[in-house]
């Protein structure tokens, strides 16, 4: 008996331990999407370095161990593989830096056949797999194009499926935001050499940023009961680019220390199952929410991106 209430303690101190440990810890992992670059149309090889080396200096800058998702489409003009474009990325893994794969060409789980669409997760790898091992790291991280899972139940457990058979972890994205629109409003400014339209885009996208950080902190809360391990979704623009270390620092003054996708897949939650589906691409807190039965209030208060940014899109 004595042997077995041992064991219960342990066992219950382990568990109150671990749970003091994941609600305590603000822990963010940044991954950034669409490697190497997202350039609306800008071919300019030195500013796609510009990019790259922006990027890469602010995550050596504040040591965080981000990891780059790649399209490797990407890597190609007009057929032939760029060497410049594949150089990009050996920046990254330079740095320490992890890469993952997200398909050759983005295309959308939900548009295409299930053949196609695993086809170019394979073709999307022939080139990040040997340029990791070169520099001793692994293609492990699959990323989602446009976060779409499978529109079913059937759809995604096949997909998941595929993934594990190929050696790939999900990576889920639980702080979703629209920087793409950001970012595409950005280059229009900076293809105009607008500088006062670029700061006011800038000042407006880190606050954006900052709004949503904290709204999903509270969808976190109101799920949970607590802020779980959080990963960031954002891409490899120019907006990044110019604005990482104030995004960084602010993340800093809430609290979040920076983590490996690996140690950010630690927190339990990701292995929440999903059971709601649609044709959407959502927030892991939003799918969770839904499989759990929430609607309408719940999601209430997400930040919206501002009018004048979707009036430069147009």
């Amino acid at each position: 008996r004595n042997k077995v209430m041992k064991k219960y303690i342990l066992t219950s101190l382990l568990f109150f331990v671990l749970f003091f440990s994941f609600s305590q810890s603000k822990k963010m992992c940044i991954t950034v999407d669409d490697l190497p670059t997202v350039s609306y149309g800008i071919r300019d090889e030195a500013f796609q370095l510009e990019i790259t080396q922006k990027i890469v200096e602010s995550f050596a800058h504040y040591n965080i161990p981000a990891i780059g998702y790649v399209n490797e489409g990407k890597l190609y003009q007009a057929g032939k593989l760029n060497p410049s474009r594949v150089k990009l990325l050996e920046l990254w893994l330079e740095s320490g830096l992890e890469l993952g794969n997200h398909t050759y060409s983005h295309l959308n789980f939900h548009d295409v056949e299930f053949n196609a669409f695993t086809e170019d997760i394979l073709k999307g790898e022939r080139i990040i797999k040997s340029l990791a091992a070169k520099y001793n790291s692994e293609i492990k991280y699959f990323r989602h194009p446009y976060l779409r899972i499978g529109s079913n139940q059937l759809q995604a457990d096949s997909l998941s499926a595929f993934l594990f058979e190929n050696g790939y972890i999900e990576a889920p994205v639980t702080i979703d935001n629209e920087d793409y629109l950001f970012a595409k409003a950005y280059s229009r400014a900076y293809q105009k050499l607008d500088t006062v339209l670029m700061n006011k885009i800038g000042k407006e996208y880190v606050g954006y940023m900052e709004e949503k950080v904290l709204f999903f902190e509270t969808q976190s809360s109101k799920l949970f009961d607590r802020n779980i391990y959080q990963t960031l979704l954002v891409h490899a623009s120019l907006l990044n680019a110019d604005y990482m270390d104030e995004l960084i620092e602010m993340y800093q003054n809430h609290g979040y220390i920076f983590c490996s996708q690996s140690e950010i897949l630690t927190d339990p939650v990701y292995n929440q199952k999903v059971t709601y589906f649609g044709n959407w691409g959502i927030s892991w807190l939003d799918r969770w929410a839904l499989s759990q039965g929430k609607r309408g209030d719940f999601f209430k208060g997400d930040p919206v991106t501002p009018e004048f940014i979707l009036e430069i899109n147009k």
